[in-house]
């Protein structure tokens, strides 16, 4: 057991100054709303006097409590908005292999937003879209898997990278049963493709999205709409992936046309698939293990980036998903849970 002398030791204070004034209150945040965020997650006194910081703590966490600081001053500097969610960025940067200059320096450009990723899974996953042609995120809600590949895609689409963007979802469970619905086709399909539309409206103004839709620079349809086209020059989402068949998702992945890519999205533990139904999602994930250009990126709890309460629910869900999975084997379950 150490005494209070080694304790003490091993304390460290440290003053850190920032030269603009304007963007020292900016960083310190609304009554030192930023600064109480990092004092928080560290560990950490912070005690702020005009443009300087000083930071008392373990010296591990005065040293990291600096190097947050210095970088999201850096964000500010480039224009950049840093609140609590960029602190909380940084935080989780910081010991990553991504590193915490990936938090400040890597972003993705729209015309309403500049998106940074918030978590290692986030960096890996913007990293495989720039280098592969085919990209399957998977993970549970909330790790920002549509958000970012949507953000993408209208990144290239100003840039004139691609030609179109092409977001698609299987509607209704994977069956895509639509006939039953009131309306005409467009109206049977908006409410299951509805996220889609509201990541375009957060990444461009509004009459853009519905400028680029009408001329089809946008296109927003389900999964049957694919069949039987080549989508070439294009940048091509496709959600909600664990509720297409193993035939559909073929049939999806095989549209890959000239100057496309193509990323699919999903979370295996929410399959809606009628029992003894096997998700295409799963399938290709096992099929195209290992295949040059196909890349692979699996978020976890630790990737949730929404109300701190979404981590603790997915992480209750996974606990009594392993029980169930496990009291499965036991049952002749299939692979998704579901009895044979």
């Amino acid at each position: 057991m150490s005494d209070g002398r080694s304790d003490r030791a091993q304390r460290a204070s440290r003053q850190v100054e920032f030269r603009d004034n304007g963007l020292a209150l900016q960083l310190f945040g609304y009554h030192d709303s930023n600064l109480a965020r990092l004092e928080s997650k560290l560990d950490v006194t912070l005690h702020a006097r005009g443009n300087t910081v000083t930071a008392v703590g373990s010296s591990d966490a005065v040293a990291a409590a600096e190097e947050i600081l210095n970088s999201l001053y850096a964000r500010l500097a480039r224009g950049l908005p840093v609140g609590t969610d960029e602190v909380d960025a940084a935080v989780r940067m910081l010991d990553s292999d991504a590193g915490l200059e990936t938090a400040t320096v890597m972003e993705v450009r729209t015309r309403k937003r500049r998106i940074s990723p918030r978590t290692p899974g986030q960096a890996e996953y913007l990293k495989a879209i720039d280098a592969s042609d085919l990209v399957f995120g998977l993970g549970p809600a909330g790790t920002g898997k549509t958000y970012l590949a949507v953000a993408k895609a209208v990144e290239r689409l100003v840039t004139g990278e691609v030609d179109r963007i092409i977001l698609s979802r299987p509607a209704v469970e994977a069956g895509e049963q639509l006939g039953f619905l009131p309306g005409d086709m467009r109206e049977k399909v908006d409410p299951y493709l509805r996220p889609l539309y509201d990541a375009l409206n957060d990444m461009l103004p509004s009459s853009q999205v519905a400028k680029r839709l009408e001329s089809g620079e946008i296109e927003v349809a389900p999964l049957a709409f694919m069949r039987g086209r080549t989508l070439s020059n294009a940048f091509v989402i496709l959600d909600e992936a664990q509720n297409t068949t193993a035939v559909q998702m073929k049939m999806f992945l095989t549209r890959l046309g000239e100057n496309a890519r193509m990323v699919v999205t999903g979370d295996l533990t929410q399959v809606d698939l009628p029992r003894g139904t096997r998700s295409g999602l799963r399938d290709a994930c096992e099929t195209l293990k290992g295949v040059d250009g196909v890349a692979f990126v699996e978020f976890t709890d630790a990737d949730v980036v929404r109300h701190p309460l979404v981590t603790r629910i997915v992480r209750a869900y996974e606990r009594v998903e392993k029980r169930r999975r496990s009291a499965a084997r036991y049952e002749g379950a299939d692979d998704d849970g579901r009895s044979r």
